[in-house]
């Protein structure tokens, strides 16, 4: 059994930075780890995504250049590093864990967090 728990989000300015941690209690070695994002009045959506060998990864188009996943095994934690934000990529994200999932079926997914907001102004 996985669980998830998310911080580092916040408000910040357009072209600023955040990152955000997830810390599993539970192994997750062997886990697809994903984290998405879910604004007002839309579905939820991957941001980016990470196999279990950590030489797989998977970014959305509108974050391409501008985030990064990666884990920290010894930690347990997997970490979204978020630079130059802009207003649409204000969102509560969401850290996921799946033992089969493929990087971008959110429906093949665990385990979730509960999120964090991120509010990126203008």
């Amino acid at each position: 059994q996985v669980q998830l728990v998310e911080s580092g989000g916040g408000l910040v300015q357009a072209g600023g930075s955040l990152r955000l941690s997830c810390a599993a209690s539970g192994r997750t070695f062997t886990y697809t780890m994903g984290w998405f994002r879910q604004a007002p009045g839309k579905e939820r959506e991957v941001v980016a995504a990470d196999g279990w060998s950590g030489f797989i990864t998977h970014y959305a188009d509108s974050v391409k250049g501008r985030f990064t996943i990666s884990r920290v095994n010894a930690k347990n934690t997997v970490y979204l590093q978020m630079n130059s934000l802009k207003p649409e990529d204000t969102a509560v994200y969401y850290c996921a864990a799946g033992e089969r999932a493929r990087l971008t079926n959110k429906d093949e997914y665990d385990y979730w967090g509960q999120g964090t907001q991120v509010t990126v102004s203008s």
